[in-house]
Parts: structure tokens; sequence; C-alpha cells
């Protein structure tokens, strides 16, 4: 079982409101080039959303239930018939997307005893929480060329210290995917 973090960032790490829903004055930054550049499965999941979970937090479970029912390009077909589990103390019910359910009790131990892989999107609570407790076995990162100044980075200051290895880097658009995993030593 792996833990595989999936994040739309920019150049200074700050991965919050990429789409603009949250409302910020700099939100909405990834379609400032154009939908292509987040289209289809960017970040190479394939099989991993057949046989793994997609754990979520409230808020991007919100965001995305309100997206991917909609849409049936093979990517979304994907994602959509994946178990998801989302991670919430305030929401009760999770039927408005299909395949999803509360996770019951705490989350690392439900991370920690999860048989399957588990792919983590945006969710950046979930991101942090995980991070800290050394359980975030993979990063994917879609990088766009772009310097906020403001937001939520990905990796906080004062935040626990992460040796990675970078697996590969994609120049893709205007666009760079990277895939870092824990180093081995």
């Amino acid at each position: 079982m792996s833990v595989v973090v999936i994040q739309f960032t920019t150049l200074d790490g700050i991965v919050s409101d990429p789409d603009g829903s949250g409302g910020t004055p700099y939100g909405g930054w990834i379609f400032r080039f154009g939908r292509e550049e987040i289209a289809g499965d960017r970040f190479g999941l394939g099989r991993t959303l057949d046989e793994g979970v997609v754990l979520l937090g409230r808020a991007t479970w919100e965001a995305f239930s309100h997206v991917w029912p909609g849409r049936d390009d093979p990517f979304s077909a994907r994602l959509n018939a994946a178990p998801k589990l989302v991670a919430s103390r305030t929401l009760s019910d999770v039927s408005a997307w299909a395949n999803s359910r509360l996770l019951d009790g705490d989350l690392l131990d439900a991370v920690r005893t999860e048989r399957r892989d588990v792919v983590v999107m945006g969710s950046i609570g979930v991101v942090h929480t995980l991070a800290t407790a050394g359980l975030v076995d993979e990063y994917r990162l879609l990088t766009f060329p772009t310097v906020l100044g403001a937001g939520r980075p990905l990796f906080p200051a004062g935040g626990p210290p992460a040796e990675l290895e970078c697996l590969s880097a994609e120049h893709t658009g205007a666009t760079v995917l990277t895939r870092y995993r824990r180093a081995r030593g």
C-alpha cells in the first residue's frame, strides 16, 4: 500500500484555491493557462484509481462532488467509479457522489490499516496530517508557472523535513509534472 498525493502547485509552492472556488483574491490560477493543462489523467493514475481508494477532505469532496459526477470522459468515468473516503467531522451525507463514504474513526489509523493504494487529491489539511505522520510515499505535482506569494503551501514552514527522490519530470504545455517519492535510506 502506498499513499500518493496529487497536487496542482505554483512555483512558490502554493496549492490553495487553484480553481477559484475558495473565493480568494489569487484563486483560479490553474485556468490562466487553459483547461487542456488539467484535462484527462495528467497525473498518470491509471490502474491506481481502479484498484485503490481516493481520500478527500470535506472541502475538496464538496467541490468535486458538484463537478465530477456530470462528466463522462474516460478519466472522469474512472474517478467516478473509484471508491472515495471522505475525512470530515461535519458532513453526515456523502451520497451526492457515487462510491463515497465517510471515514470512520481516526484518519491516521484508517490510512495505516488500508490495504489498497490511497490517492489524496487536493485536501491540503489531510495532506499535512499524513505528511506530519510520515505516511506520504509519493508526491505527483503539476507545477504552474505562477508565483502567488500568498495562500496555503504544500510544505508549510515549521513542518516536518522530508527527504525525497525525484522519479520523473515532464514538461507538458505550460506546466511541469514531477513525481517524487520518499527517499529510501
